[in-house]
Formats: C-alpha cells, structure tokens, sequence
C-alpha cells in the first residue's frame, strides 16, 4: 500500500539529496568536502530505505527491509566528521574516533541477526498485516526496531554533543585571534545541529511507536515535513559554506586555562602597549584587525598578548577589541543626525547585528535604546 504524502515528501528529499551531492562532486577537492560527500550518501541510504516502506516496494523485496539500519547508525559521526573537518586543525582525525563511529553500525548489525537468519522473506511480508503476522516473530522484529533505534539514537546525540562542544570551542579560539568572527564561526551549523537532533530524535521515537503498533495523528506526516525543511537547510547551507583558510579553523589555544608563563611585569608592559594602540592610534577602527596585525603593530608575540588578554586583562581578544569600538559608538551616537548602521562601520563592525550584539553586551542595552536615553526618550533616527 502506498502512502501518498511521505512516498512524495522522501522522494523530494532523495532530489535535493542527489543534487547535493552532484554540486559537491563538482567543488575543488578539499577535506571538509571528502566528508559531506560521505554525509549526503549516508543520508541518500537512510532516505532510500525510508521510501522503501512508504512507497509499498518492500513487497517487492521484503529481505531488505532494514538493509538502511546500519547505515542510519553512521549519521551522527558522520556530522561530527563533517564540522571536525571544517572547524578544526588540519590534523587528521584520531583512530579512536574511526573506531567509536565504527561501534554504532557493528552493534545494530548484531542486533538484527535474528531478524536476518530467523525469519523468511516470506514471513517479514506477513508481518507486515496485524492479521497474517506470526506472534512470536512478531516479537524478534519489536526487538530488533527497538534495541536498534535506541542505539541510533545513543550514537548520534554523542557525536551530537561532540559536534556541539567543537563548534563552541572553534567560536571561542577564533575570538582569541579575530575581532570580526561571523564569516569564519560558521554559525548556521549550530543551528543545523539543533534542526537534525530534533528531527533523529523524532525519527527514532515515531519509528519505536510504530513497532509497537502505537500511532497518532502526525504518523507519517509530520515527520516527513520536518525532515524536508531540516534537509533543505542543511544542504543550502553547506553548499554555500566556503573552505576556511588554516588562520581561520580552530587553532591551538595557547594561553587559556593554563598558569601564565610571563612575568607580572612583562604583561603590564604589553597591556600598556594594548591601551596605546587603542586609544592613541585607535587600531580598533580597522574592520579586519586580527591579533596577527596588532601583534606586528605592537612589536610583541601573539602568544604574549594572548596571555596578557587572558591572564591579566581577564577577557580574549574579540571582547578587548569590540569593547573600544562600543566605548567610541557611544560618543558617536550622541549625534543624532547619524544613523546607526553608519556608526557601526565607521567604529570597525563588518555588520549592524555584530555591532548590536556587542553594544548590548557591553551597555546592557540596544545602540538605538541607548541614543534614547543620551536624548530624553526622544524618537530614533531609524
């Protein structure tokens, strides 16, 4: 039996899934691109095997009903090695972490032996009606969907929160190095990551339920839509996701977390050098400033600054840097015959919600609410 809307909705997904995958075939061979492809095909799978039971071909060939589990099981590190790729060093991944991606699919296949060698393909067709199903056959399949989708969903909200946890420290290393960080932290995977675990989570839920005969209204209607909008973020996303350059993937921390190795005195020093540069040369109004160049400006080391910023300053050099810029928006703002976007890029953001978020940040409140108050509540200029 075919069901209509799912059958319509996978078959749109192995579209944008197959196109996906032809653009990224045609991009420059880059590491990050090696593993989106393995993505995309791991998902065509998942996508196949879903479409399998929609459109009614298991009765064509029910021994493959399942054949996707193993696969299914991969999507989660499969992520994981995606954004390891593009955020992280250019080092390669460690065996560990090939053998714990390796651990989900080994122990979904065990899982399903019985499934595979104790009932026929006869006898999965027949388990398919309520009225033809044999019991205790019943039983081994219930057992299989069920230890399956749990270690599915065991295995990808692990390497879920791994990617989670690297995508926050690559944020935090490019803050050590950069004052304008929204091109290079990659900031639409977070959110993807958010979309894909909401949506694996309740694959594997209505998958449960529906092994047990439980249903409800959205059955194999919901679900499908959430996927197609998660597929289609995710696709349109990281099709347009530039390689990043060495100087932009999360490098090494050199100076957080760690006792400081300069002397008191020699990072006075330094930190006397920073406020210069600030305040008397106004280094901060440099849209592209990095701790590269102001390093060269200030005749010290990167890592002597970083320490300095962290270990007697107590903050990273994204917030050293935006705090000036906020501190000079404030005295721009007191013209109100300027407008706010215009302030923003004249002080050095690249952008208005960079600049808005910073400001807030640091005065506790919108550049706009802030012009406010310096002028009595009297109307924005925007």
């Amino acid at each position: 039996m075919v069901n209509l809307l799912p059958t319509i909705l996978y078959s749109a997904m192995m579209g944008m899934a197959i196109f996906a995958l032809v653009e990224v075939f045609n991009k420059p061979k880059q590491r990050h691109t090696f593993f989106l492809k393995g993505l995309l095909l791991l998902l065509l799978i998942h996508l196949a095997g879903e479409l399998f039971i929609y459109s009614g071909a298991y009765v064509y060939a029910p021994a493959l009903a399942g054949a996707q589990f193993p696969f299914r099981a991969l999507l989660g590190p499969a992520l994981y090695f995606y954004a390891h790729a593009m955020m992280s060093p250019a080092k390669p991944l460690g065996k560990r972490l090939y053998f714990l991606a390796s651990v989900g699919p080994v122990l979904v296949v065990l899982l399903m032996l019985p499934f595979i060698f104790t009932i026929s393909p006869a006898e999965k067709l027949a388990l398919a009606t309520p009225s033809t199903r044999d019991p205790e056959l019943w039983k081994i399949a219930v057992f299989t969907c069920l230890s399956t989708t749990f270690v599915f969903i065991a295995f990808t909200a692990l390497f879920l929160a791994m990617a989670y946890k690297l995508h926050n420290r690559h944020c935090q290393q490019l803050m050590e190095r950069f004052s304008d960080i929204e091109q290079r932290a990659v900031g639409w995977f977070k959110v993807v990551l958010l979309i894909w675990g909401v949506v694996w989570f309740m694959y594997a839920v209505e998958f449960a339920l529906g092994a047990l005969g439980w249903r409800w209204f959205g059955s194999g209607i919901v679900l499908p839509i959430f996927e197609v909008i998660a597929l289609a973020i995710f696709v349109q996303k990281a099709l347009g996701q530039r390689g990043l350059h060495s100087a932009e993937q999360g490098l090494p921390r050199t100076s957080q977390g760690r006792a400081a190795l300069l002397s008191d005195e020699k990072m006075q020093r330094i930190a006397s050098k920073l406020e210069q540069s600030m305040k008397e040369d106004k280094l901060f109004l440099h849209n592209d400033l990095s701790l590269n160049k102001l390093s060269e400006s200030i005749a010290e080391t990167e890592n002597h600054i970083s320490e300095t910023l962290s270990q007697l300053l107590q903050t990273n050099f994204f917030q050293f840097v935006n705090g000036f810029r906020v501190e000079e928006a404030k005295a721009e703002l007191k013209d109100k015959g300027k407008l706010v976007t215009n302030i923003a890029l004249d002080v050095g953001f690249n952008s208005k919600s960079t600049f808005n978020t910073a400001f807030k940040k640091v005065a506790g409140c919108s550049p706009s609410a802030y012009r406010n108050l310096l002028n009595d509540n009297k109307p924005d200029m925007l």
